[in-house]
């Protein structure tokens, strides 16, 4: 029984370093992938960008100039930020379908993921995020920056509205934090273990633009219910869109028109 009692404390003792250890991996798993060149992917309002952080580090990324529509000359900006287990190699076809007309649209892959340089970590990510927004928003052609992000990319859109005069605000399936979603995922694993953050319930106290949110009532891995808590803790107008039958990852296929529809007149609505 003693021995018993030791292996699992050892077991314990070994898991909770692991989580330690690896919680940055889990969290950004940092696919890589070829950006490619939005003229050969039917895209020909497009063009690769690359973004220099102050350490060196370069980012790749795509810059979709507004079309359609009487704004295409100077027209607002939507700054994209994508899930943990994505990057623009594997959601292209979803900017190409979902960037509104008369909308710009620019999206940067994190540190460590697609074709950037860098690692990927919390820090990492907001910095790229920081530079992303004053790319953006230094375009002649831009005159207002809206932000999206998705599960993982909530937390890196609720830090860039917080940090940056942002015109409003779009999120999809945002989790509370890091700390909620380890415990219902990760529950064996001590709270103490985590150094990250990604605490989307404290820092959109001090988001103040208009807040657009969606979520698939089916999501089990964020489940609607935290959708819900973060909307609750916007300091700003908010608005809420459950996307009935959704789970986490086909919100998209699922929400088709509507949702797409739903962005555009966010973004445009406010011109």
């Amino acid at each position: 029984m003693l021995r018993l009692i030791l292996g699992l404390a050892l077991a314990y003792v070994v898991l909770a370093l692991l989580a330690w250890l690896f919680q940055d991996r889990l969290a950004f798993p940092a696919p890589r992938g070829a950006v490619p060149d939005p003229a050969q992917v039917g895209i020909p309002n497009g063009e690769r960008i690359t973004l220099t952080l102050d350490d060196g580090t370069r980012l790749a990324g795509w810059y979709l100039r507004a079309s359609g529509g009487e704004r295409a000359a100077v027209s607002p900006g939507l700054l994209w930020f994508y899930g943990n287990g994505e990057n623009i190699a594997s959601i292209w076809p979803v900017l190409r379908e979902f960037q509104p007309p008369g909308v710009a649209l620019m999206v940067v892959d994190y540190p460590g993921y697609g074709e950037s340089e860098g690692r990927a970590t919390e820090s990492a990510i907001y910095e790229g995020a920081d530079a992303a927004f004053a790319a953006l928003e230094a375009r002649p052609e831009i005159k207002s920056v809206y932000v999206y992000g998705r599960s993982l990319g909530s937390a890196v859109a609720v830090h860039t509205a917080a940090n940056h005069q942002a015109a409003g605000l779009i999120l999809e399936s945002p989790f509370t934090s890091a700390t909620d979603m380890a415990r219902l995922h990760y529950g064996l694993v001590p709270r103490m273990l985590l150094h990250l953050k990604l605490d989307n319930a404290a820092l959109i106290r001090r988001v103040f633009c208009p807040v657009l949110i969606f979520h698939g009532t089916d999501d089990r891995l964020v489940p609607i219910a935290m959708g819900r808590s973060v909307a609750a803790a916007a300091a700003g107008p908010v608005e809420f869109v459950p996307i009935p039958g959704a789970s986490h990852n086909d919100t998209y296929d699922v929400g088709a028109d509507a949702y797409r529809d739903r962005v555009a007149r966010f973004v445009l609505g406010r011109q």
